[in-house]
């Protein structure tokens, strides 16, 4: 029995002993994980700018401060590291990479390295040091750049001409904008290939186009005084409008001379590029952000869907001095009333109680809805400056509904929006308007109902023949609709003047801010734009 426990002793100090002469084999064959995976989540976190997931992976604990200031000094966008093969021995590691790093208005910059690992509590972890984040990294050294811009490229009208000197007009320097000294906070924002008092983009299309304008600069990375690499630069790329000389020529003429402020846009139905924008008041952009009532120029919109839902211009219907619909009593401007007519002579003169009993009858919410939808109200505008999209709610009730059939209520609109509508019923198809044609857009075109277009320009042709716009003087061929748009508080409200209408292919809208009536004071204005087209 004695030698029996001799023998189990010996035996069990012999598989110590052979333990231990297995030494580091031992100690790897029961490691957790793999070098290459270790580096895997390594390399994705460095990829996701997760300084905590990074950190994880460390042999030793250790601040990633590094990264951040390579992301922030260098602008970097993404970055993605692609690992190579591992190479493992002895409980050691070394893994590859190729980093490619999007550089915020420089581009890609590519560059080689390698993360090492060691084994560490049975586990495979990330032997880190400055130069695994590049190899020329030492300790206290830090990212930067030196740039070089190239001078700024220009912005055109639709000729080519610049209107980016500051000598044209003020509304178009609305649309330009300005070139401003950038700040701490455009730096933070554009990237640190920019320096504060650098010259950048301020409002309009200049901030809009601020990259494509500015072009790249020719780049140093730098790391502390060594240059890593050099990258070449581009120059900017010229904005070209659609702004016509002629057109807005035309248009500042009609407006300049207005006491109230006025404004004027013109839009081309064939492809819904924007010809003019004019304000006769400078600072606020009413010709773009405007939100005011249309008044009875949406009139035009009840029309479209009631011909879409069968009535012609011929049908007979009635304008009596009031009519009550949903409990809203509603009654004509001056208290007109013109008793049995056509439908085409009710819009040529503008009856409200013709227009709320028939989107009452004939339309009701959603049919007034899809109407005004298809000539771009409550559609994304992506004109190229910020502009205001139409507001049409959904009537909630008859009252609201009679009251949006004229205009009323809690629609609102822009001249932009205005014009574009009558662009839709020039062509007969709704198109996003668009002061860069290189822009895409957000809206899709959307064709009018078939009957729709000839019925329009049929009764907004006697709108300038026989009804509210007879007077104003607009050359012949001029299709138009009047507004008298009220707002406001109290007994007696007052009024914008609104016109909006087509000639051949130039589509137009006229807002007069105060001016009263759309026959007498907004449609003259119309009939000196065409004039001087």
């Amino acid at each position: 029995m004695a030698r029996g426990r001799t023998i189990a002793i010996v035996s069990g100090v012999t598989v110590l002993a052979v333990g231990a002469a297995a030494g580091g084999a031992y100690y790897v064959l029961h490691t957790r994980g793999t070098p290459a995976e270790t580096a895997q989540r390594f390399a994705a976190a460095w990829q996701a700018g997760d300084n905590s997931a990074m950190a994880a992976e460390l042999a030793t604990p250790q601040q990633l401060g590094v990264y951040d200031q390579q992301r922030s000094a260098l602008a970097v966008k993404s970055a993605a590291i692609k690992l190579g093969q591992v190479a493992e021995g002895d409980g050691r590691a070394r893994v590859p990479y190729t980093a490619t790093l999007d550089l915020k208005n420089i581009g890609a910059w590519t560059y080689q390295g390698q993360i090492d690992l060691v084994v560490a509590d049975r586990t495979w972890k990330v032997d880190w040091k400055p130069a695994t984040l590049h190899p020329s990294m030492a300790a206290g050294s830090a990212f930067s750049l030196k740039t070089n811009w190239p001078g700024r490229a220009e912005i055109t009208d639709a000729d080519g001409d610049r209107i980016d000197t500051g000598t044209t007009g003020g509304s178009v320097q609305q649309l330009v904008g300005y070139l401003d000294k950038a700040t701490k906070k455009d730096v933070a924002a554009l990237g640190s290939s920019y320096k504060v008092g650098q010259a950048v983009g301020r409002g309009g299309l200049q901030a809009t186009f601020q990259e494509q304008l500015a072009g790249t600069p020719a780049t140093e990375i730098r790391l502390g005084d060594k240059t890593l690499e050099t990258i070449d630069g581009a120059k900017g790329e010229p904005v070209r409008t659609t702004l016509d000389p002629r057109a807005q020529a035309a248009a500042v003429t009609a407006v300049k001379h207005m006491k109230k402020p006025t404004s004027l846009v013109a839009i081309k139905p064939s492809t819904g590029e924007v010809l003019a924008v004019v304000n006769n008041v400078g600072g606020f952009n009413r010709a773009l952000d405007g939100r005011y009532p249309p008044g009875s120029t949406f009139k035009a919109v009840t029309a479209i869907g009631l011909v879409a839902a069968g009535m012609s211009p011929q049908d007979k219907v009635t304008c009596p001095m009031y009519a009550t619909v949903g409990g809203l009593k509603i009654r004509n401007s001056e208290k007109e009333e013109f008793g049995s007519l056509s439908l085409l002579d009710s819009f040529a003169y503008s009856c409200n109680t013709t227009f709320a009993p028939l989107a009452e009858s004939k339309l009701g919410a959603d049919k007034l809805l899809d109407a005004a939808e298809d000539v771009g109200f409550n559609q994304p505008l992506n004109i190229g400056v910020p502009a205001t999209k139409a507001s049409f709610p959904k009537p909630q009730s008859d009252a609201e509904l009679a009251a949006e059939a004229f205009g009323q209520a809690k629609i609102t609109a822009s001249p932009l929006s205005i014009a574009s509508v009558a662009a839709a019923i020039a062509d007969g198809t709704w198109r996003p308007p668009t002061l860069v044609p290189s822009i895409k857009q957000k809206a899709k075109e959307r064709e009018l109902p078939a009957g729709v277009k000839s019925a329009m320009h049929t009764m907004m042709s006697a709108v300038v023949t026989k009804g509210t716009a007879k007077s104003a003087g607009l050359p012949a061929g001029t299709h138009g609709k009047t507004g008298t748009a009220e707002f406001g508080t109290g007994e007696k409200l007052e009024s914008h003047a609104w016109f909006m209408g087509f000639k051949e292919d130039v589509a137009f809208a006229v807002v007069v801010e105060g001016g009263g009536g759309g026959g007498a004071v907004a449609a003259p204005v119309a009939a000196t734009f065409l004039k001087n087209l």
